[in-house]
Parts: structure tokens; C-alpha cells; sequence
């Protein structure tokens, strides 16, 4: 659960990052605290903090007490699972690759060739396209953002909630929005999706399976990350979708065909020059 929490501060708004702060600070007294308690102490509302259990996976305060006090009962999580302490700099690094490796295979089995080619035709057609994420997810989308404007096409990333909650609406039919969310869950994004959606956008969301995420956007690309919350997690979920984006732009840029060739043609030119 503590490494869980250290995963999602980027992610959450900024009372319940505060709230995440004095728990990470005071785990031992949290688990003794009410809710009310725990709201005064760490200077946030009782609805923050019922937000804050949600966030986290838990059904309310009462569970998130019991995982954090297994968490604390069987002591600090280390670094991956999967190395031990006092672990070879050799056998750090095979594992590391090894785990990394092993996460895009998944990704790569779980990814569907007809979704993918779906997406990639929307994309194609859109007048315009924003990419949204936040914490991790946000480099991710700002780096594939940067895939689709070497492209020659109209688009934008936005890692602010403010921003993209707001740009969400500016959008209508025949523009896109390209969500990144390892979780799927994050309620800024998630809101932003509906926003996109009710002015006439489509949404392509890459995410992981069954998440909140999934259910709303047009088309959904699945990545199989891994559900433990580990310091390594948002690494190899941050290099699965990475590649899932690399994939999509490039089903994209083979949509666009003659015309984009020939874009590229003149932009290469014109760097000899």
C-alpha cells in the first residue's frame, strides 16, 4: 500500500497528494486514526480522504486501513520482488531486463491488430488530435504527441488537468483526443474524456483492460502492465505504452499514404537545403 500511494501522487489531486504526504510520513499513527481524525491531521476534508481510499483501489477507509497495516506488519516493500538484498549488480540488472522483457511480450499479446488498425484509421481522418496524461502518463503522451507532429499533423499534448479539462470541450466532430493512463482511473483524464465526448470528439484511450478508462473512450488499446505497484511498475508500464503509441503511429502514418510521403519528401528536402 505505501508503494501503491507513491505511485498515484502524481496522479491525484492536490489535497489528497497532501493526505498522501502524511500517511507516507505516519503510517504507523494512521492506521490507529478515524477518518475524521486523519482529515484534521493532514489538513484535508473527510470527502478528500474517502477520494484518496478510492484512488487507491480500496472500497473505503476501513479496507485501506487493513492493507496498510499488512503492509506495514510485514515490513517496508524493497525495490522489485524480485531482487533480494545484497542481490549481484549482474543479477539486478538480468532481472530488471528480464521483468521489462517480459511486460512488452505481454503488451504485445494483448494488443489487438484490428483495434490497433481502427485507431489508426480515426487518427488518420482527424482534424485535429490532443493527447492527455498525467504524472508518468503525461511524458508518455507528450513523447508520442511528438511522433504524430513529425507527421505533419495538428496536434497538441496536455499534462495539466486544468488545460486539457478546459481544451476537452474546445474540440467537436471529427477532432480526437489520444488518452494515456497506465491506471485507467484517474478521474481528472476520465473526466476529460466525457468532456471530449460530449462536444462530438473521439477518445482512443491506451490503458490497461477493464479500468474505467476502457468503458468510455471510442476505441481502447490494451496493454497488459502489471497490477503490482512496485518502484519498477510505472518504468515498464511507462516503456509498454510507449510502444503501443510507437505502433499506432506508424499504422497511422501507412493510413495517410501518398500524401504524407510526399509531406515528408518536401521536409527533407528542405533540412538539406
Amino acid at each position: 500500500m505505501l508503494a501503491r500511494i507513491q505511485s498515484v501522487q502524481d496522479q491525484i489531486r492536490p489535497s489528497e497528494r497532501k493526505l498522501a504526504d502524511y500517511v507516507l510520513a505516519h503510517p504507523g499513527e494512521t492506521i490507529s486514526l478515524s477518518m475524521a481524525e486523519i482529515a484534521r491531521r493532514a489538513e484535508v476534508s473527510e470527502p478528500t480522504v474517502a477520494r484518496f481510499c478510492a484512488a487507491l483501489g480500496c472500497s473505503g477507509f476501513r479496507e485501506f486501513k487493513i492493507k496498510l497495516a499488512q503492509d506495514i506488519a510485514g515490513g517496508m516493500p524493497f525495490l522489485n520482488h524480485d531482487i533480494l538484498p545484497g542481490e549481484e549488480t549482474t543479477g539486478i540488472i538480468g532481472k530488471v531486463f528480464d521483468r521489462t522483457i517480459d511486460t512488452l511480450m505481454k503488451t504485445r499479446n494483448s494488443l489487438s491488430g484490428d483495434i490497433l488498425d481502427r485507431a489508426a484509421r480515426l487518427l488518420a481522418k482527424a482534424k485535429r488530435i490532443e493527447f492527455y496524461g498525467s504524472g508518468n502518463s503525461g511524458t508518455v503522451a507528450q513523447d508520442i504527441q511528438r511522433r504524430f507532429f513529425r507527421l505533419g499533423m495538428p496536434t497538441v499534448a496536455y499534462s495539466d488537468p486544468h488545460v486539457y479539462f478546459i481544451s476537452a470541450l474546445s474540440l467537436g466532430p471529427g477532432d480526437a483526443v489520444v488518452i494515456v493512463s497506465s491506471s485507467g482511473r484517474t478521474r481528472d483524464l476520465l473526466e476529460a474524456a466525457r468532456n471530449a465526448l460530449s462536444v462530438g470528439a473521439d477518445v482512443v484511450a491506451l490503458t490497461r483492460p477493464d479500468s474505467p478508462l476502457t468503458g468510455l473512450a471510442t476505441i481502447s488499446l490494451l496493454a497488459d502492465l502489471a497490477e503490482d505497484f512496485d518502484v519498477y511498475t510505472p518504468l515498464t508500464s511507462r516503456i509498454s505504452l510507449l510502444v503501443v503509441g510507437d505502433a499506432l503511429s506508424i499504422a497511422v502514418a501507412m493510413h495517410k499514404g501518398d500524401s504524407l510521403r510526399e509531406r515528408l519528401r518536401r521536409k527533407g528536402a528542405g533540412e538539406a537545403r
